[in-house]
């Protein structure tokens, strides 16, 4: 599902096992237990029960959501399951986003297929699901050949804004998803739940956090009509036909949709839509890619979302602060992670600083000054 230009972060050694008997004790509980995998894959014919011929990779950036590719017997499946503990109440439910997934497979959004979703978390070690694996590019840090061209890269901007257009057109009750999320109030409870969150992630005192979080509840918006909200909509989740002309074939990672504000989604698009004159942020660049020549700028894309959904965008300064904001408190909790040792990655490593850099830019946006 996840193709070239997306990091791939290596497994360590006791990432896998092949039988739960092989744990040691006293060691951190596995991401994928071989053999009974191989056992689940072949009573639903997406392999041949040869357990000795699974073969597992790791996808993405590994910063979330566990993402693996699973081959066995000429099969290719995705599989998607939480990342190691501690995590936050409610975070990286992955059989929620599965349903979605499920429901938004009948509509005109563009998601790969869910093939498979087991709740029990004794066959692996926790919930997952697999799908259909979907050919193409993720395009982050560089472009693929085939899309370096100038009418390619605003094509790019284009298929993202109309991706999102098409999703939050959905009807979402009617495509099933009647007590996803709840239609009202929803920027009321993002600031509660990511007040509470920052309070869970913290590992210092950062003042702007705090100066953010209330800023934010003095001028909060009138929320137009909810649809459904992706939540990490980005270039970085997205897959892209490899051939041009530029089509976005499917949006990935949906760990945080719910049913709200749409304009949370275009907020947090614009935060990672990376201009060529704004400063870096430590390491943390989602989409350094958007800064080079051809690529639209911001006002662009905020145009052509506002004429095709007929939305207002009088208060998208208020979203793309929320957006920081989160961000901030989403980044603190992967350091805390990070210096815990309950990941590997050593980019998370490195937000001690980012984070810092990030809230301060966010209260320059808040001020109209960035």
């Amino acid at each position: 599902m996840y193709a070239a230009g997306r990091m791939t972060q290596a497994l360590a050694p006791d990432d896998i096992i092949r039988r739960h008997e092989d744990l040691v004790e006293g060691a951190r509980a596995p991401l994928l237990v071989i053999e009974p995998l191989a056992d689940l894959l072949a009573a639903n014919r997406l392999g041949d029960g040869d357990r000795s011929a699974v073969v597992v990779t790791p996808i993405g950036d590994g910063h979330s959501n566990v993402t693996l590719s699973v081959s066995s017997a000429g099969h290719e499946v995705i599989l998607r399951r939480p990342p190691r503990g501690p995590l936050p109440p409610s975070a990286h439910d992955v059989l929620r986003e599965a349903r979605l997934l499920r429901a938004l497979a009948q509509t005109g959004v563009r998601v790969p297929n869910v093939l498979l979703v087991c709740e029990d978390p004794l066959v692996i070690g926790a919930p997952f699901y697999l799908m259909e694996r979907v050919h193409g590019e993720v395009i982050t840090g560089a472009l693929p050949g085939a899309l370096e061209g100038y009418e390619e890269r605003e094509g790019i901007a284009n298929e993202m804004i109309d991706a999102l257009v098409e999703l939050h057109e959905v009807d979402w009750v009617a495509a099933g998803l009647e007590g996803f999320g709840r239609p009202t109030g929803y920027l009321e409870r993002q600031l509660r739940r990511f007040s509470g969150l920052w309070e869970h992630n913290r590992t210092r005192e950062l003042p702007a956090v705090e100066q953010l979080g209330a800023w934010l509840r003095a001028n909060l918006p009138q929320s137009p009509p909810a649809t459904i909200v992706h939540g990490d909509y980005r270039l970085g989740n997205t897959i892209f036909a490899s051939r041009p002309p530029a089509r976005l074939a499917a949006i990935l990672d949906w760990e945080m949709a719910t049913i709200g504000d749409p304009l949370a989604d275009l907020g947090y698009l614009m935060m990672c839509w990376a201009e060529p004159d704004d400063p870096p942020i430590g390491t943390y660049d989602l989409n350094s890619v958007t800064r080079l020549p051809g690529f639209p700028p911001r006002e662009a894309l905020i145009g052509r979302y506002e004429e095709r959904s007929g939305r207002s965008m009088g208060s998208l300064t208020w979203y793309l602060t929320l957006a920081l904001w989160k961000t901030v408190i989403f980044m603190e909790g992967n350091y805390k992670r990070a210096i815990a040792g309950t990941t590997d990655d050593p980019y998370l490593k490195s937000f001690g600083a980012g984070v810092t850099q990030l809230a301060e830019r966010a209260l320059e946006v808040s001020r109209g000054r960035a």
